[in-house]
């Protein structure tokens, strides 16, 4: 069973960063793909990035140019910079692994996820 672990989040102000990290124990690691969803009060989730196991990128128009996605694949680990923050990625962020060519998924683990609270 694939288990991913979260950490990274906290308060920030707006125009500040913060590097989410997802800790992935799937083998052999770069045949996984990684995503990042958020999900906020009311709304619905949203895939904002994701990244395949040979390091192709894909982002959410709302956060193209603020957020970076890479990955360390002798640490198992996918990365999450996102800079330029605003109140609107005030969201619970969660990442997301499955066995695909597909940078976007289909994803069949999950981790807890992890609060990225932004202030005005």
């Amino acid at each position: 069973q694939v288990q991913l672990v979260e950490s990274g989040g906290g308060l920030v102000r707006t125009g500040g960063s913060l590097r989410l990290s997802c800790a992935v124990s799937a083998q052999p690691f770069n045949r996984y793909a990684v995503g990042w969803y958020r999900q906020a009060p009311g709304k619905e989730r949203e895939l904002v990035a994701a990244i395949s196991g040979g390091g192709s990128a894909n982002y959410a128009d709302s956060v193209k140019g603020r957020f970076t996605i890479s990955r360390d694949n002798a640490k198992n680990t996918v990365y999450l910079q996102m800079n330029s923050l605003e109140p609107d990625d005030t969201a619970v962020y969660t990442c997301a692994a499955g066995r695909t060519v597909f940078a976007n998924g289909p994803y069949d683990s999950w981790g807890q996820g992890t609060q990225v609270t932004v202030s005005s």
